[in-house]
């Protein structure tokens, strides 16, 4: 059986996607067939994977609103053993259509039962909010993984973030856990973010994983040319980053 893991944060610009791409890969590169799903409206993931999504006939969308199975959907990378279920903007739509249906929250799961069986790992790329997709992508993960920005406000919401975690937990998905915090865009020049990087491990302990994504050029210009950072330029700091990240993620699921 696959592990499931949700990338997760309610506030924008993180580097959630970021987060999710690369680890995604890099797990792919460590032999692990790995399901990554875009199930943020935006879409990044896809077109971070440089998906066209003018061209994609079967999305999430689709998923969500039970009109295709999610194995129907699911695109081969370029990349070995990572696979990708896209998404486009529609899927904000599909939101809206869920809340009047029948077993809403659990439409994610349900759909990933089957993909559970085929694949090591699946990343789940929530969108930066606490709606109705986020709790789908909740419900269906074993993990949370939550990249937490150094700089100010970065743990505003967060709160909120570990609440709604506690709320499914209890009523919907009992074996749920925080798998770990990414402190992300560390510049470890600044004051501020360095201040911030030690709130967050007081805040978190040892849940804070030891790898910190630092901020980087690399990491900004993969995304446009639709390759992870590792493909982009596996010697940035970015790239060595998030190889040592994943390493610690596979430590923490599979020890």
């Amino acid at each position: 059986m696959s592990t499931v893991i949700a990338v997760t944060n309610q506030k924008g610009g993180v580097g959630k996607t970021t987060t999710a791409i690369n680890v995604a890969f890099c797990l792919a590169k460590m032999g692990k067939k790995t399901l990554l799903i875009d199930l943020d409206p935006q879409g990044n993931a896809t077109s971070g994977l440089a998906f066209d999504k003018q061209e994609l006939k079967k999305t999430m969308t689709d998923v969500m609103l039970d009109d295709a199975k999610l194995e129907k959907i699911i695109q081969i990378t370029k990349f070995k053993n990572l696979s990708l279920a896209p998404t486009t903007a529609y899927l904000a739509n599909a939101e809206v259509e869920l809340s009047k249906v029948k077993g809403r929250f659990t439409r994610l799961k349900d759909a990933t039962i089957a993909a559970r069986g085929t694949f090591d790992y699946i990343i789940v790329d929530n969108p930066p909010s606490l709606g109705l997709l986020t709790v789908n992508g909740l419900i269906a993960a074993d993990y949370i993984l939550l990249p937490v920005q150094t700089e100010f406000y970065a743990l505003e919401g967060v709160s909120q973030l570990l609440e709604s975690m506690k709320l499914v937990k209890k009523a919907m998905n009992p074996d749920l856990d925080l798998l770990g915090v990414v402190p992300t865009m560390v510049d470890a020049r600044t004051t501020l973010s360095v201040q911030v990087l030690e709130e967050i491990q007081k805040f978190f302990g040892s849940k804070v994983f030891e790898t910190f994504v630092p901020r980087n050029v690399r990491l900004a210009e993969a995304p446009s040319h639709g390759v992870p950072v590792g493909v982009y330029d596996r010697f940035s700091k970015g790239a060595k980053a998030y190889k040592a990240l994943t390493k610690e993620i596979v430590k923490r699921v599979e020890q």
